[in-house]
């Protein structure tokens, strides 16, 4: 292993020529330097100089050092200044796993916000639903996770990540415009028993059957789809009514349809989950940073 600090003195004393030059441009003193090249011969376990009267000639295995310096300084110069644009903000890539509702509002409006101040910090969108979503956080495969779960499905969490809470997601009901239920405030799941029914994701459609179940009925599913699109294709078209999170109601597409609360009301919680040695990494805190303060204005809805 060679020392950097005296890869860069054995460059000085080659370009300058002497042990005298090389101290002046490096600001040592002579002897220094001369302990420096002892120490660096002895690492490379052989001589590096030799002398011809008053001049100083490189010996062969000196020459394939000189040729290496320059680059091994260059490469070192070009890592201080990634490292220090890493540190600084001016530039990095954090990976973003996102279910589908969180990826059409929560992230586009956290990465606009963060594109505006740091552009250099690039982030990379994907799409996964838990909890293969976690799976793909604790294989490397992303650098920060937005999941949710359930009160009633609560999951262990794998102990090498953590989770940060965004807000709590209130669960809507989406029913077709003409439906006898549509002019109400609010909806009870047991109203609703005989209805067809949408379900979406595993995870939800376990906390669907849960809750109802809790309510002494169970559904009729008739469909089951992950494509939120395509539930609110079916619920316009009256095949059937949905348990949705309220992040659906910020984009929803038909006119055709309404969501309208359950009572008693019904919520998720949404968080972010990162490996817990991510925390330091100045990037990711940036990009959670982000997420927190969007989120922090939905809360509730």
């Amino acid at each position: 292993m060679f020392d950097s600090r005296h890869i860069k003195t054995f460059h000085a004393v080659v370009t300058t020529g002497s042990y005298s030059a090389a101290a002046r441009a490096l600001g040592y003193t002579q002897p220094a330097i001369t302990q420096q090249m002892k120490a660096l011969e002895r690492a490379v376990g052989t001589p590096l100089f030799t002398r011809a009267g008053r001049r100083m000639r490189l010996t062969e295995a000196g020459e394939a050092m000189a040729r290496h310096a320059e680059t091994i300084l260059d490469s070192l110069t070009a890592a201080q200044q990634q490292m220090s644009s890493l540190t600084r903000l001016r530039a990095g890539r954090v990976r973003v796993c996102a279910f589908p509702s969180a990826g059409a509002t929560i992230v586009p409006e956290a990465l606009a916000r963060l594109a505006a101040d740091h552009p250099g910090v690039r982030v990379e969108l994907l799409e996964g639903e838990p909890p293969e979503s976690l799976r793909r956080l604790v294989r490397g495969e992303c650098d920060i996770t937005l999941a949710f779960t359930y009160p009633g499905l609560r999951e262990q969490v794998p102990d090498e990540l953590v989770e940060i809470p965004l807000m709590e997601d209130q669960l809507t009901v989406l029913l077709p415009a003409g439906h006898p239920f549509a002019r109400r405030r609010a909806v009870k799941l047991a109203e609703l028993a005989d209805e067809r029914w949408i379900a979406g994701c595993l995870r939800c459609r376990a906390n669907f059957l849960h809750e109802c179940a809790e309510e002494g009925f169970a559904p009729d599913i008739a469909f089951t789809t992950d494509d939120i699109l395509v539930v609110q294709s079916l619920v316009a078209e009256g095949l059937g009514v949905a348990m949705m999170p309220g992040l659906v109601l910020s984009f929803l597409r038909h006119d055709k349809i309404t969501g309208r609360a359950l009572d008693p009301a019904s919520r998720r919680q949404v968080s972010a989950y990162v490996l817990r040695e991510h925390l330091r990494i100045p990037a990711t805190m940036l990009v959670l940073d982000e997420l927190k303060a969007v989120a922090a204005r939905r809360v509730g809805c």
